[in-house]
């Protein structure tokens, strides 16, 4: 969690560009800030192809110069040899295969054979979205539809199944065309649609229904984010995608090609923890020695009654609904009524302003949408504490001045006291949290503000930085105020 990924190994020269992009864009669903490939003779390769195509010399950032300046670098832009790193995951790329993850969730995962014995029936498949819609995405779809090239025998979609598709970007939709995967895939009976965001994020047409089942080849399938709330979303590879699609259940390509399936007994991986020498530990959880300067009109202690969310990896569509991201001017009634809607229908009703909501680990993750801030303090909650945060979250609460605190004890002792007790996602715990900025330091009390203590600790330090970006209502407010 919000550490950055850094990829090496001898398989990586068997990795393409669009691989490679794919994989960073979706380290952020393990938790990471980023994920980093190296600067190597395929992506220089991919530059100079890339320079042929452009078919010119004198693009600004593409050029014969750029290029060179970028290979000379190359040499010199490697990692320390006595860099620290947290911890070392090593994955033998050789027994790996299909996987498929969901439905909403893409921490749950399961083989596509596993999940094809079960004969999950699919109403929509999707080849959308700017993580898996390129060119050798479409074609990898195309070679399951139509594997023989012949385009009198193509594997038709089944009937009662709706398969969308759109390039990444026009381009790649005209260098699909050229290459005959786009005749191939409409041939089918694929659904075009145009380049853009769209179904992945619940716009325009295809969305999931209540009780439906779909399963694509997007970025992310959290409840709610690809239309109802009350349909099951599944991600996995464009190949699976389309033999899914052809089959009208989760299945592998190898069943749709009569092909015999490749042997799997588990993937192999290794984990090697590097810890923190104990002098750094102690360096960074040093208790500050003196009172944190307090700005006029920054308040000097928050409190408020804790209300559970007990859940880890509560993501962003959780917090607000998608489908509501993109309509302009919502009133905060609005999203004050809306949010958490796709987390607990009852959370509207549980919470009450001036509450303190608490939650699991990475709370949220997934998507960058400020209004996943903004509805929580249109709710009126004006502080989040949880287990660790989401970074993409992290930033935007600061930006719109929303307070966070991670207190990971805090959560311990409260799944402790409900271990055994009936599920409730949304919970009032009776237990009440003051937060005393100027000594950087909680108390939770059992009862009232004056109950007995529960736990007692230091927390970080908030500086006055960020404290004037808080009195300013947010970044926004605050560039204003400088202008």
């Amino acid at each position: 969690l919000n550490h950055a990924i850094e990829f090496t190994g001898d398989s990586l020269n068997a990795l393409p560009i669009d691989h490679r992009l794919t994989i960073a864009n979706m380290t952020t669903e393990w938790g990471a800030l980023s994920g980093l490939f190296p600067v190597d003779k395929t992506l220089i390769d991919w530059y100079k192809n890339r320079l042929q195509k452009l078919g010119t010399n004198n693009h600004p950032r593409i050029n014969p110069k750029t290029i060179r300046a970028l290979e000379e670098k190359a040499k010199i832009l490697k990692a320390d040899k006595d860099a620290h790193y947290a911890k070392k995951l090593i994955i033998d790329l050789a027994t790996l295969t299909h996987y498929v993850s969901g439905p909403n969730s893409v921490k749950v995962s399961n083989t596509v054979q596993d999940l094809s014995q079960q004969d999950i029936k699919i109403n929509k498949a999707y080849l959308v979205s700017c993580t898996n819609s390129r060119l050798s995405d479409l074609q990898s779809a195309a070679d399951v539809v139509c594997p023989t090239g012949d385009l009198n025998k193509v594997n038709k979609v089944a009937p009662g199944v709706e398969f969308y598709v759109a390039a990444a970007s026009s381009e790649i939709e005209a260098d699909a065309r050229k290459s005959g995967a786009w005749e191939k895939l409409l041939k089918a009976g694929c659904i075009p649609l145009p380049s853009g965001c769209g179904p992945c994020i619940g716009l325009g047409a295809g969305l999931l229904e209540p009780g439906e089942v779909g399963i694509s080849a997007t970025n992310r399938n959290f409840k709610g984010r690809m239309g109802s709330k009350d349909a099951l979303a599944y991600l996995a590879s464009p190949a699976v995608v389309a033999a899914s699609a052809v089959l009208g259940k989760i299945s592998s390509p190898a069943e749709v090609l009569s092909t015999s399936e490749i042997p799997f007994s588990g993937v192999k991986t290794e984990i090697i923890e590097n810890p923190v020498v104990e002098e750094e530990v102690n360096a960074q959880t040093e208790a500050p020695k003196q009172s944190v300067e307090i700005l006029e009109g920054f308040p000097r202690e928050f409190s408020g009654e804790l209300v559970l969310c007990d859940a880890d990896n509560i993501n962003t569509d959780g917090i607000y609904p998608g489908k509501y991201t993109y309509q302009d001017d919502v009133p905060k009634e609005k999203m004050a009524q809306v949010c958490m809607e796709n987390y607990d229908a009852e959370f509207r009703t549980k919470v009450h302003p001036g509450d303190i909501v608490v939650s699991g680990f990475n709370f949220g993750t997934g998507s960058s949408r400020e209004q996943a801030a903004t509805a929580l303090l249109a709710k009126g909650i004006n502080l989040v504490v949880s287990g660790s945060f989401g970074n993409i979250f992290s930033r935007n609460s600061i930006n719109n001045a929303l307070l966070t605190l991670e207190i990971p004890a805090l959560i311990k002792k409260l799944r402790e006291k409900y271990q055994g007790a009936p599920k409730e996602l949304t919970r009032r715990t009776g237990w009440f949290l003051k937060w005393d900025v100027a000594d950087a330091k909680v108390v939770v009390t059992e009862g009232s503000l004056d109950g007995p203590v529960i736990l007692e600790q230091k927390v970080g330090e908030l500086g006055k930085n960020l404290q004037e970006i808080i009195v300013k209502g947010g970044l926004e407010g605050w560039v204003k105020s400088q202008l």
